[in-house]
């Protein structure tokens, strides 16, 4: 695929894709970005390997390997595409994803469902404030009706009767783990457990934000984005893009207009 961008954030998280643009937006100021979404319909099963035939479907095309990122269940995603297929991958960018990589929000609430006696719209309330600390009212609502649809359509592997658990997977492409101090679902030493799966053969960095929880790249775009501009800029042969390949982004639509969509 000739118009593939050297960057591509996946997103399998239809109605939490808001929470990247700030990140996508930063970034979009210093090289074009594409988005990759997966979008399934109720009746769909929620496999990753039909999402990972797919993506690759689409890069394989390309003429050059690509810097993937992915926050959450699309972090496990493009972790797990950069090692079935890492010739593709010049670099890995995960986001809240821990060394045991299955482990994200929805986990928790499914875990927290079959402890507490409580109704979803408690537990979903309770993860509003675990994922992003104190809200106003309205805004709580809000983000419950988010965190209810995401449960309800996006691909994960986690559900009442099951919840899926991966060992930590070593990828042999650099690789940067960006998180932060006060997320409880993807806790500092989940990301510091990354360190001993590091390979001694590609670049590695881990990067703990100050704040901002399980969302922190939202709440520190431009943070984050230094980290990952960096990151790229200390690989070896790390040809940089130029500001005349322009990025379009859509006005009607979280996503880039560059992605493409699979229902």
């Amino acid at each position: 695929m000739s118009n593939l961008t050297e960057v591509l954030c996946l997103s399998a998280s239809p109605h939490l894709q808001v929470f990247d643009r700030p990140l996508l937006k930063s970034l979009a100021r210093h090289t074009p970005i594409s988005q990759w979404e997966y979008q399934q319909t109720p009746d769909e099963p929620c496999s990753l390997d039909i999402a990972l035939v797919l993506l690759h479907d689409y890069l394989k095309h390309g003429h050059q390997p690509i810097h993937l990122i992915g926050h959450g269940i699309s972090g496990l995603l493009a972790l797990l595409y950069a090692q079935r297929h890492p010739e593709r991958v010049r670099s890995l960018t995960l986001l809240s994803v821990g060394a045991y990589p299955a482990v994200d929000w929805q986990a928790h609430y499914y875990a927290q469902r079959n402890l507490l006696p409580c109704s979803r719209q408690i537990l979903l309330t309770r993860m509003v404030d675990m994922l992003f600390g104190y809200s106003s009212q309205p805004m709580t609502k809000a983000l419950v009706k988010i965190l209810g649809q995401e449960l309800d359509d996006s691909l994960s592997p986690h559900s009442l009767v099951k919840c899926l658990s991966l060992a930590p997977i070593q990828v042999a492409v650099p690789l940067l783990v960006c998180g932060s101090v006060d997320d409880v679902v993807v806790a500092p030493h989940q990301l510091r457990s990354w360190q001993q799966y590091f390979s001694e053969d590609a670049e590695s960095k881990l990067w703990v934000c100050p704040g901002g929880r399980y969302f922190f790249h939202y709440f520190y775009p431009q943070q984050t984005g230094e980290q990952i501009l960096h990151f790229w800029k200390s690989l070896p042969s790390c040809r940089s893009s130029h500001s005349s390949e322009k990025l379009f982004l859509s006005s009607n639509s979280d996503s880039i207009a560059a992605s493409v969509l699979v229902e």
